[in-house]
């Protein structure tokens, strides 16, 4: 998926043109014309293909200054579908989504990682056929496949590789599986990459720099720089997990500060908790020895943010995932570590946050993958903006 000119719903030099309507809402031809520097004849024909594809559409018109008022043009972001999942440990999110990331249709269930590709993705892609039955659009109208997993993927052919949690997902030919169902683009990647996607797109589009955090069963996080996504020379990228923490005997930060290691540190201290939403409920419930311990996880995340912050030096850090939901108490001791450790410079316009997604982000991201696979314009497209970013 190096070259993805060919995934594209229309020509390069017309994505191109589409990019600033999705951008910046309607244009007339005149306005279109005057941004990209090109004739009014090459602008003309592109608006064309545009038409032609469904992908804009006349709408109201400018104030005249003289003469029939001008037209505009919009994009039309339920011309097309995307089909986004969500795969976690324990659960499964498929949704249908318009080329905006609206989620038009979405169902949910708890289907485990651990049972394998084969049932997993059945169930993935017997849904994603109903939920598409239901909104009555053929299945051409799907652009394409985004679906998140939790573990490493091989960015260029979408495959699993070494997945801690994924048994029998390892090398595993996702795409190819999807397609027998689906005949159309489908990216896969790691389910933090497309929370981080999700959270920089519909909440912080004018950051450059972000770095979203996972904090649940596992520990891992996804690291937008320069406005792009990046997934390291294996993909294995963000994985914080298997930090060591210093004073704690060699152990990891998942090992004492995820959802579970809080969850079995309670229990042996006879507070029962059996996961991450035990966790979380013990929390709101005002327990105070769990909100000691929930302060001191932020405090060894933020060991860990610190070095983070020093050599990515993002402006925006997203706490997410289930143990997140117990709010400040966790945001509280990342704060407290990462602004204390951290170069002051790195700081001075730092914000840590908690994510605002939802219960949907994963599908979001997942939608946000494949709609900037389908519609950017390849960098350095004639009458672009050159950066294949549009609409982030």
């Amino acid at each position: 998926m190096a070259d993805r000119s060919h995934d594209l719903l229309v020509a390069p030099e017309a994505a191109a043109l589409l990019a600033l309507l999705r951008e910046g809402g309607p244009r007339t031809r005149a306005q279109l014309t005057a941004l990209t520097g090109l004739s009014r004849s090459t602008v003309a024909a592109r608006i064309e293909t545009l038409l032609d594809a469904g992908l804009v559409a006349p709408v109201g018109e400018e104030v005249s200054t003289g003469g029939r008022p001008p037209g505009r043009l919009a994009f039309r972001a339920r011309a097309r579908l995307v089909l986004a999942v969500d795969l976690g440990a324990t659960h499964a999110v498929v949704a249908l989504t318009d080329l905006a990331g609206t989620v038009l249709a979405h169902r949910s269930r708890r289907v485990p990682i651990a049972d394998g590709p084969e049932p997993v993705l059945s169930w993935v892609l017997t849904t994603g056929l109903e939920l598409l039955a239901g909104t009555g659009r053929p299945a051409s109208d799907l652009a394409g496949v985004g679906i998140g997993v939790p573990g490493p993927v091989e960015h260029l052919t979408g495959t699993p590789v070494s997945p801690p949690i994924m048994p029998g997902w390892d090398r595993y030919d996702v795409p190819a599986r999807v397609r027998e169902a689906f005949d159309v683009p489908v990216l896969v990647d790691n389910d933090v990459n497309l929370l981080a996607l999700a959270e920089h797109a519909s909440v912080w589009p004018d950051r450059e720099d972000l770095l979203f955090v996972k904090v649940a069963t596992g520990i891992g996080a996804g690291i937008v720089s320069g406005g792009g996504l990046q997934r390291g020379a294996q993909g294995s990228a963000g994985d914080l997990g298997h930090v060591r923490i210093p004073g704690t005997d060699g152990r990891t930060l998942e090992a004492v500060a995820s959802g579970a290691a809080l969850a079995r540190a309670l229990t042996g201290q006879g507070i029962p908790a059996a996961g991450t939403d035990d966790v979380v409920d013990l929390a709101r419930a005002g327990n105070l020895a769990v909100l000691d311990a929930v302060r001191q996880a932020g405090r060894d995340l933020g060991e860990v943010l610190a070095t983070c912050v020093n050599l990515l030096n993002p402006s925006v850090i997203v706490i997410g995932g289930g143990l997140s939901l117990v709010g400040d108490h966790l945001l509280a001791g990342v704060r407290e570590i990462v602004y204390r450790h951290s170069t002051p410079l790195a700081t001075q316009h730092l914000t840590v946050v908690q994510a605002a997604s939802g219960e949907l982000g994963g599908v979001l991201g997942a939608a946000t993958l494949v709609t900037r696979h389908v519609l950017d314009p390849v960098p350095g497209t004639p009458g672009g903006n050159g950066t294949g970013r549009a609409g982030r």
